[in-house]
């Protein structure tokens, strides 16, 4: 078993980012060897600040044990992956040097790879039986607005319901293909596991 503590800020990707993280298990060659512990959820505005970040790892690391990792997930808004990025994993290495720590700032939003994956939706969760991928999925800042306006009147897309069954459903390699966000997520995340367990390469598996 791959043994993965997780950080993320919305109430949403507590229970979504097990759900992907098993997929890209999956989709890995290690189909139920992904084992989650329960995401710590802290802001974002909150791990930026000094010693919160390093403040969660540690508490990460202790629940994870010495034959782990950590994955750090944070929305991006208008910063700057590039920049930001480097500096937030630098700091997460400087609180526990000792553990494989991947991080991944999905740009905008991590509803961003369902609108370049909606083709994959549809028909599911309210979304029409017509929709298409969004031709720019990572320009709009608000991407959960663009889910809601796509379901028939009364109803909204639900961070809490609909963020981890549609993690369940939405087409990984679209995804990949139109966000270059979640190409970096898989890379990072493919990276994790293999440091993690560096004895057994992974290869993806074709489905």
């Amino acid at each position: 078993m791959l043994r993965i503590a997780a950080i993320v800020e919305g109430d949403g990707e507590v229970p979504a980012v097990p759900i992907l993280l098993r997929r890209f298990g999956e989709h890995l060659g290690r189909p139920g060897q992904i084992e989650v512990i329960k995401p710590f959820r802290v802001p974002a505005s909150k791990l930026l600040k000094d010693g919160e970040l390093e403040r969660t790892v540690e508490l990460a690391a202790r629940k994870v044990g010495n034959n782990g990792g950590i994955f750090i997930l944070l929305d991006c808004e208008d910063n700057c992956p590039a920049c930001l990025g480097p500096e937030l994993l630098r700091r997460a290495h400087s609180q526990r040097p000792n553990l494989p720590i991947g991080l991944v700032l999905a740009y905008r939003e991590y509803e961003a790879w369902f609108l370049g994956s909606a083709a994959s939706l549809a028909g599911r969760r309210m979304l029409p039986t017509n929709i298409t991928n969004h031709p720019s999925p990572e320009t709009p800042r608000d991407c959960k607005g663009w889910l809601s306006a796509q379901m028939p009147r009364g109803h909204a897309y639900s961070e809490t319901e609909d963020q981890p069954a549609l993690t369940q459903l939405f087409d990984l390699d679209s995804a990949r293909t139109a966000c270059a966000s979640f190409d970096k997520c898989f890379r990072e995340v493919q990276t994790l596991f293999e440091r993690i367990d560096p004895s057994r390469p992974l290869q993806p598996v074709e489905f």
